[in-house]
């Protein structure tokens, strides 16, 4: 049971990061390269997609 409640804490707190850094990146990184923004808005996206995937396994599980 402990561990079920903190994969979830581990899927929540991974996505969170994920759409937060690809907040800041979009809003705040004006300074950036082009290239650096593509790159670490992927690197968020990654983590917002990888939070999606396993909460859908948590979910059918």
């Amino acid at each position: 049971m402990w561990q079920r409640g903190f994969n979830w804490a581990a899927i929540v707190l991974v996505g969170g990061f994920g759409l937060l850094w690809l907040g800041v990146v979009i809003y705040a990184a004006d300074a950036s390269a082009p290239w650096a923004r593509a790159a670490q808005a992927a690197f968020g996206l990654l983590l917002a997609g990888w939070a999606v995937q396993k909460a859908t396994v948590m979910i059918r599980a």
